[in-house]
């Protein structure tokens, strides 16, 4: 059992920070599960087989097109 500081925090066990990978500096989520626990994991770490960093991630990329940079402002424009 841990206590909380003043200040609000609280040591994270060596056994879970070996666990989670994290040491002096690492980024923690805090998440209220279904049953009201709380659940600390790795910031960024994959939830399910799914999870992305971002939620624009999908949408990142290179474009492969033969069209100039005013054609494509054209296009977005609703002039095309």
């Amino acid at each position: 059992m841990n206590a909380i500081t003043t200040k609000g925090q609280v040591t994270i066990p060596k056994a879970i920070r070996e666990l989670l990978d994290i040491g002096p500096g690492s980024k923690v989520e805090f998440t209220l599960g279904p049953s009201g626990d709380i659940i600390v994991r790795k910031a960024g770490a994959a939830v399910g087989p799914q999870r992305e960093t971002s939620r624009f991630a999908r949408f990142t990329g290179t474009l492969q097109s033969n069209m100039t940079t005013d054609d494509i402002m054209a296009l977005t424009r609703g002039e095309a």
